[in-house]
């Protein structure tokens, strides 16, 4: 768990986020791939996870898909969710990166990417804020700005996306939609 240092850092650099990118296998899932006799793949996905991603889209941050896997539930999942930036069978996730801030035009500074593997460290190094889940490879952690508490798949994604909205003192009001109105 980082220390208080750590997350002082980490929150001045998720102050600047306007777009936020997620791995799939380990990060919105806990990593695990299931396949059906007929070959198609199945995953789970977390409901905390979800809400925190549509409370990131509500407060005005871009949401996006960055996998290096391809499967239809993946498509279905983004597609539930509003999350129109959805990029499958990717080999080089820091080159989709680039031309997707190329196409909002913003700067690296104001994106960050969440992954689990050593193959997402160079996405991570090209953006200004970075995260791995509680259960992310151990090189990982050592090269992010924020380490969760929980594990991928198992609500890792709900704390990064509350640490954002938090650190940008947007989470209070979106929190507020749900809470139920004085004397109704």
């Amino acid at each position: 768990m980082a220390g208080a240092r750590e997350r002082e850092d980490a929150g001045a650099r998720a102050r600047r986020l306007k777009l936020m990118a997620f791995d799939v296998d380990g990060v919105l899932t806990d990593g695990s791939l299931f396949y059906t006799d007929e070959g198609i793949e199945i995953k789970a996905f977390n409901t905390l996870d979800g809400l925190g991603l549509k409370m990131l889209q509500q407060a005005g941050i871009t949401v996006a898909i960055i996998t290096g896997r391809r499967a239809r539930c993946v498509e279905l999942r983004a597609k539930n969710l509003g999350i129109r930036h959805l990029f499958q069978a990717v080999d080089d996730k820091r080159g989709v990166m680039n031309s997707l801030l190329a196409e909002l035009g913003l700067s690296a500074d104001a994106a960050g990417y969440m992954g689990d593997d050593i193959v997402d460290l160079p996405v991570m190094s090209a953006c200004g804020f970075s995260a791995t889940p509680g259960d992310g490879h151990a090189l990982v952690q050592c090269h992010v700005a924020l380490t969760t508490v929980r594990g991928g798949g198992r609500g890792a994604v709900r704390e990064v996306c509350e640490f954002i909205l938090d650190a940008q003192g947007k989470l209070a009001a979106v929190l507020a939609l749900y809470l139920p109105v004085a004397g109704q």
